[in-house]
């Protein structure tokens, strides 16, 4: 298993997607700053991206947006703002822009009385929430710009063809059939951005196909409590100890066993966030001999007791970041 594997499996859309079908110009949708990752698509028409951070980006039909929740954005249909927004995405929910409450449907039109097919409308605007949390899954949105984008050319896949299929249907189970297909869309849009010429793909990405550093890689992320060497992993590898070290280095920018150390305090980190074992379990599913050791190797890289970050974690306090 590779690191976007294990990242990927822990992000799900549940209810999140929208579609909105009639869109009016000038329209506006509000993303705001969180935890989540928001995919978008313009299915019919053409769009603005306008982040805070990050210059105007356009959209034309069919093409696909990624904002990593890096700061708050405006979907817009003109580069000046596109009027007052109709609504706002949140880790939350949709949130109506009016009232400030969550909207319950999951699809919200804005055309005529009695809905307009998203396939002929003149714009029709497709956006899907996932929320993130945890260590692991801030390796992938440290890893990405603000906003990024991949042009319909650049698409491998034809997941959004899909999409638009369903979102004509109308039959028992479409929120369920759309949930899933928005998470292929995900994992596409991404390998899609990382294979451009002008990313910047993080080195786990890069890493995972290499003939050498790959293997090791896969080895450590199925079964991180194993007692690694050096000398087991360059067998996994097929080359010398020294071939593999100078190799793993120079393409993840850290040695193996240094990789290893952080991949299992990450691992310790959200499973401290989303389960109540002791830390004595934690400490031997990742590959610590006892809590005492977990425990000083956690505090030492994220400056805080495990026992402390659990509650900041549960109670969305703020957590620090490891220096």
């Amino acid at each position: 298993m590779d690191t976007l594997t294990e990242v990927l499996d822990s992000l799900r859309a549940s209810g999140s997607l929208i579609g909105q079908d009639v869109l009016t110009a000038p329209w506006s949708v509000c993303v705001e700053a969180g935890p989540t990752i928001t995919l978008v698509a313009m299915l019919r028409g053409d769009g603005w991206v306008l982040h805070d951070d990050a210059d105007p980006v356009h959209l034309g039909t069919r093409d696909l947006a990624v904002l990593t929740g890096q700061g708050s954005a405006l979907l817009a249909s003109d580069r000046e703002g596109g009027g007052h927004p109709i609504c706002a995405l949140t880790a939350e929910g949709v949130r109506d822009d009016a009232s400030g409450q969550l909207l319950e449907q999951e699809r919200l039109g804005h055309g005529e009385a009695g809905g307009t097919s998203p396939l002929v409308a003149e714009h029709a605007l497709l956006a899907g929430s996932f929320r993130t949390s945890g260590r692991i899954a801030e390796r992938l949105v440290g890893a990405l710009p603000p906003v990024l984008v991949v042009p319909r050319a650049q698409q491998s896949a034809r997941t959004l063809d899909l999409l638009e299929s369903e979102l004509d249907r109308q039959e028992p189970g479409q929120q369920a059939v759309l949930d899933r297909l928005l998470d292929i869309l995900l994992i596409g849009a991404l390998r899609d951005w990382f294979a451009l010429p002008q990313a910047a793909a993080p080195a786990w990405y890069g890493a995972a196909g290499d003939p050498v550093v790959g293997p090791a890689l896969r080895a450590l992320h199925a079964d991180p409590s194993r007692a690694w060497t050096v000398e087991a992993l360059a067998r996994r590898a097929r080359v010398s100890r020294a071939t593999f070290a100078r190799r793993f280095t120079e393409a993840m920018g850290e040695p193996p066993i240094s990789y290893l150390a952080g991949w299992r305090l990450c691992l310790a980190a959200d499973l401290l966030q989303e389960r109540d074992d002791t830390l004595e379990s934690i400490a031997r599913q990742v590959g610590y001999s006892n809590a005492y050791a977990l425990s000083a190797a956690f505090t030492r890289e994220y400056g805080v007791r495990p026992s402390r970050y659990r509650s900041q974690a549960r109670h969305g306090t703020e957590q620090p970041v490891a220096s």
